[in-house]
């Protein structure tokens, strides 16, 4: 098949980094009481959260995560099932992972998983939250919404930009990714769903260059 679809720019290329680098959060891992891994069709996800628990940074994990359009192919018995069985082959004990398997969106991997925490007892002032590496930002706004009172550091697998666009192997896709990703944390706090986040004048600005480009298949339904 040949595809139609003109070539990404250098300067395409710079606008999407400066997005990428905001939406990290660029926390200091530090230990906690719990761990939340946020369901995506990020394998890496469950794979970083796998290494962080042999570092001794938490003695549980939730995988949260049910289907969605956009990962039912990849993970057809849910993102959290596949997230479980992922990390028990990379050595974390069945006993260190609970399974949120519903969440349809980022709030619902929050609120759910905090449930599924307090009913086994935990009730953690200290969370990780472990997303792909673009929705670290997104994950922080809406979880410090919803649960306020616990301290929570973000985290994801420590890619570079262009080590991300190889893995998942369409540099168009990652970046429509990264620009409805900022389109949430623009949006999101107006519709009551997360904290608003700064954002700086240069990532604005590639944003909506992007946007004009467009850039857009990841975008929120208008």
């Amino acid at each position: 098949m040949i595809d139609n679809r003109q070539a990404i720019t250098d300067e395409q290329l710079r606008q999407a980094q400066l997005i990428w680098d905001y939406h990290q959060m660029h926390h200091q891992v530090r230990p906690v009481e719990a761990a939340i891994g946020l369901g995506s069709h990020d394998l890496g996800v469950a794979a970083f959260a796998a290494e962080l628990y042999h570092a001794g940074l938490f003695p549980v994990v939730v995988f949260s995560g049910g289907n969605s359009p956009t990962t039912a192919a990849r993970f057809p018995r849910g993102e959290a099932v596949h997230y479980h069985e992922h990390a028990l082959e990379l050595g974390v004990p069945d006993s260190a992972i609970l399974l949120e398997p519903r969440a349809g969106n980022t709030g619902d991997n929050i609120t759910f998983s905090r449930q599924v925490l307090a009913e086994t007892g935990i009730h953690p002032a200290s969370v990780l939250l472990i997303s792909k590496p673009y929705m670290e930002r997104r994950a922080f706004a809406t979880a410090r919404k919803l649960w306020s009172e616990a301290e929570l550091v973000c985290a994801s697998e420590p890619l570079e930009f262009d080590d991300y666009i190889k893995s998942i192997g369409d540099e168009r896709l990652v970046i429509d990714m990264l620009v409805g990703d900022l389109q949430r944390v623009i949006q999101y706090p107006q519709l009551g769903f997360a904290i608003a986040q700064d954002i700086p004048e240069d990532v604005h600005a590639a944003y909506e260059a992007l946007l004009a480009a467009g850039f857009t298949s990841r975008l929120l339904a208008s």
